[in-house]
């Protein structure tokens, strides 16, 4: 039979598949002539108004690139449209910025009101937390990533539109400062990448990282594009004799069919020679041909086809037909050795297979008009609503995003059940999270586990393709404190505390007291009980808890961590307690001797009893703003300002001629905003090839000051010296805490 071209379900080869001139504004004109090319049956009259309404506010408005701004909705409005989205994501695409940037002359209200309620959902999704009071900008990115979870556990149409905006974002990205580029691309590759590739739309994920990357490394890059080309170059006619051998054989076998080639993408063979220290010539898929057939049993047919025409390479052989991913892709791979000993990845799948490989959930969706869209759909979608539900009583922005990575953009391993069902789990996940990822009950009864017939620890970390039998027993009391150092998702680490919340309360109460009790220990005054509660209710309502003993609580279950508030405590403390010394002396006492009533502030510092006095920081402790400080006169160089647990100053302070010689010291007020000070990390590492640059493209994700970086190999480890400019104690430990985040690092200590 005569191959045929292809055309799967009308899908066009519209502005959101094809390179497009991004200089040229986007029009209406355009917009309407490509809805009447779907054939479908669009509410042109309700798209007009959008178009209208959001023309209108964003008059006078103009991208950095100097187009009116209007072009940005309608060009988004067209990728939309290209997915083959309803009217209301039309709509919503062209209005989605104008409760944002035009709030003074619009709101929800009236978007619901002219274009109806789900419309203004979906704006509502894509709207920031723009008039919420955060304390920090990393801090308001998080919690603007959590609304638009939530606002897409309720309409998933949020995330379509969202990742259409960022698709056209990031084809004019050149129009924006290199700073604001590469920030902006930094958060597509780790956050909208990943969720496209969660949601299986491959054109949007691949389009994105390929974007992303020509910003983030354009050196590396460009190298791996002459590389490809090169490559190309002295095997140009390969792919087409490989085709044309394969078109033949399958017409022989009467099949009807579509037969496609490809070369491997740039970032796709960066990432394997990254992430897998691997040289160029050792990417065997660099060329690839898709076959596309009708049937699923003629799927299987060509691979039977391919491996008698070619030697196949061992372990390259993976059946997503009948174990599909996550993300609804199947397909049949495997690597064959050509005809000219060139290596090359067949692909295997029917059209449909093909159109959800495409557009993953989009291709599926259907919006709900009274009829409930299919139960597989909505199973495929659960995963969103899981997480915001697990994740809604973290407290802490940094463990949501934290839970972000590890669930979602995380490589995944599939694990079964003795049923032969498949679970898929992120990386490093162990049988603890297998349990809960089964139920919240069986994670709760879990007693062990056996992982293909063998009795295996409960920290056990899963293997592809293991089977996972979990033991239960009516009559354990529940899951182990301990399990929340185990487990690696957060769904099972929020069952996990979601147990311990209801049913051990007044233990953790006593807990979180416990560990209150013993934060307040490190400021060396005493206080009263209700001076206590009082610090600590201004503080927990700060973070949305209203009461004490539920404060004490969260902390006791895990819901918030101490090292996140220790500085909002002592601030508090600070402001609320009359310090009144306890009969234990400590260094502040003994800084006391020479204490006067002038209070001078030099470079930030106030010395007391010391005027107009230079004033240096000791470069063996470098301390920073929320260290308790006290100081030293040198012979010649002023006061020296040490940490007060700093163990040089600890060797004069025994020495009874320099009693004298110590004096208190404290920040002045506006220091902890208006100044940068020095702090020195000490990072210990798995020695990967990417280290060095994941580390550094954090600190710039941060907006910190790299100052200075020392490296030691260490066998199969790296130590890092890494010096950066903060702002405080607490700023630092938030730059400590995204360092950890980092897959290859062990420890970070000051």
């Amino acid at each position: 039979m005569a191959q045929r071209n292809v055309y799967i379900f009308g899908i066009r080869k519209c502005s959101f598949m094809s390179e497009i001139n991004v200089t040229k504004p986007a029009t209406i004109e355009q917009l309407l002539l490509d809805i009447d090319a779907t054939g479908k049956n669009y509410d042109k009259q309700k798209i007009i108004k959008a178009y209208e309404y959001a023309a209108m506010l964003h008059e006078g408005q103009f991208r950095q690139s100097g187009e009116p701004y209007i072009s940005h909705p309608v060009s988004v409005a067209q990728i939309v449209l290209g997915m083959e989205l309803d009217t209301d994501s039309v709509c919503s695409a062209l209005l989605h910025d104008t409760v944002e940037d035009c709030a003074d002359k619009t709101d929800l209200d009236v978007i619901k009101k002219e274009f109806g309620e789900p419309v203004a959902r979906i704006v509502d999704g894509l709207t920031k937390l723009v008039e919420f009071p955060f304390e920090d900008k990393e801090e308001a990115h998080i919690e603007n990533l959590r609304k638009m979870f939530l606002a897409m556990s309720k309409d998933i149409r949020v995330l379509f539109v969202k990742l259409c905006d960022r698709v056209h974002n990031m084809r004019t990205l050149d129009a924006k400062p290199e700073e604001k580029r590469r920030v902006i691309a930094l958060e597509t590759m780790y956050v909208y990448a990943p969720l496209a590739h969660r949601l299986g739309m491959q054109k949007i994920k691949q389009e994105l990282e390929k974007l992303s990357l020509s910003y983030l490394d354009p050196i590396g890059y460009e190298e791996v594009r002459r590389d490809i080309q090169k490559k190309f170059g002295e095997n140009k006619d390969f792919l087409q004799r490989a085709k044309d051998y394969v078109s033949e054989k399958l017409k022989e076998n009467n099949l009807e069919f579509t037969l496609e080639g490809r070369v491997k993408s740039v970032y796709s063979i960066y990432k394997k020679m990254y992430n897998q220290n691997k040289s160029f010539d050792e990417i065997y898929d660099f060329y690839a041909i898709r076959i596309i057939v009708e049937t699923e049993l003629e799927c299987y047919t060509v691979l039977g086809i391919i491996h008698d025409l070619f030697k196949s390479i061992p372990g390259r052989f993976k059946d997503y037909i009948s174990t599909p991913k996550p993300n609804m892709y199947r397909s049949l791979h495997t690597t064959v050795i050509g005809r000219d000993g060139i290596p090359f990845e067949v692909q295997i799948r029917t059209y449909e297979m093909h159109h959800v490989a495409e557009y993953g959930i989009a291709a599926n969706w259907k919006y709900k008009t009274g009829a409930t869209a299919s139960a597989d759909i909505d199973k495929k979608l659960k995963w969103i609503s899981e997480f915001v539900e697990t994740e809604n009583d973290t407290k802490d922005p940094d463990e949501f995003l934290n839970a972000l990575k590890i669930d979602i953009f995380q490589d995944e391993v599939f694990a079964f059940t003795p049923k032969g069902d498949v679970i898929a789990l992120p990386n490093g996940a162990t049988v603890i999270d297998f349990a809960y990822s089964i139920h919240s009950a069986v994670g709760n009864k879990m007693t062990g586990a056996k992982v293909n017939g063998m009795i295996v620890p409960i920290d056990h970390i899963l293997s592809n393709g293991e089977i996972v039998e979990v033991l239960t027993s009516s009559q354990t009391k529940g899951p182990s404190r301990d399990w929340l150092k185990i487990v690696k998702t957060g769904e099972a680490r929020n069952k996990i505390r979601q147990w311990f919340k209801k049913e051990q309360r007044s233990e953790n109460i006593a807990m979180g007291k416990a560990e209150i009790d013993k934060e307040f220990n490190k400021f060396g005054f005493a206080c009263t009980e209700a001076q206590k509660n009082e610090v600590l209710l201004n503080v927990a309502r700060r973070v949305g808890i209203q009461d004490v003993d539920d404060a004490y609580n969260i902390i006791g279950y895990g819901g918030l961590t101490v090292s996140k508030i220790s500085q909002k405590l002592k601030d508090e403390f600070e402001r609320v307690v009359k310090p009144v010394k306890t009969d234990k002396p400590t260094l502040d006492d003994m800084a006391e001797a020479g204490k006067k009533k002038v209070k001078k502030s030099n470079g930030g510092v106030i010395i007391d009893g010391v005027d107009g006095c230079v004033v240096k920081f000791s470069k063996c402790c470098s301390p920073i703003p929320g260290d308790s400080i006290i100081g030293f006169i040198t012979k010649g160089f002023g006061v020296s300002v040490h940490k007060a647990d700093c163990p040089n100053v600890k060797m004069q302070i025994e020495n009874p001629e320099n009693k004298d010689r110590i004096v208190s010291a404290e920040w002045a007020g506006d220091t902890f905003s208006r100044e940068m000070f020095e702090a020195t990390l000490n990072v210990t590492a798995h020695n990967s090839f990417t280290i060095v640059a994941d580390l550094t493209a954090v600190v710039a994700d941060m907006r910190v000051s790299l100052l200075a970086i020392n490296m030691q190999t260490l066998g199969s480890e790296i130590a890092i010296s890494l010096t950066v400019g903060c702002r405080n104690t607490e700023h630092l430990q938030q730059i400590m805490s995204r360092i950890r985040s980092i897959r290859d690092v062990e420890t970070v200590t000051r």
